[in-house]
């Protein structure tokens, strides 16, 4: 079963990591106030980052790697992610 981890970016600038087996329903409940202690407190807004991987454990395992990151080396995959999608998009209209 597939499962992801993701970042979601909140009001105060702070990025929430995360892990689950639905991105989409997960995201939505982080954008309503309704996920996690933390992101009904601050207030997520947008998801900036995600990593498709192909079993729950492998999520987790790097769910925690990006927790013991450096604010700094997670923005740095925030834009990495960021400049690849709008890339993507870009060749998509092209």
């Amino acid at each position: 079963m597939k499962a992801y981890v993701y970042m979601v970016r909140c009001r105060n600038n702070a990025l929430y990591t995360g892990w689950t087996n639905d991105l989409t329903a997960r995201v939505a409940k982080h954008i309503g106030h309704k996920g996690a202690k933390y992101t009904k407190a601050f207030k997520a807004v947008k998801l900036v980052y995600f990593e498709e991987l192909e079993t729950k454990s492998l999520a987790m395992k790097r769910e925690y790697a990006i927790k013991q990151m450096k604010k700094t080396q997670k923005e740095a995959l925030v834009k990495g992610f960021l400049g690849n999608f709008r890339q993507k998009t870009e060749n998509l209209v092209k």
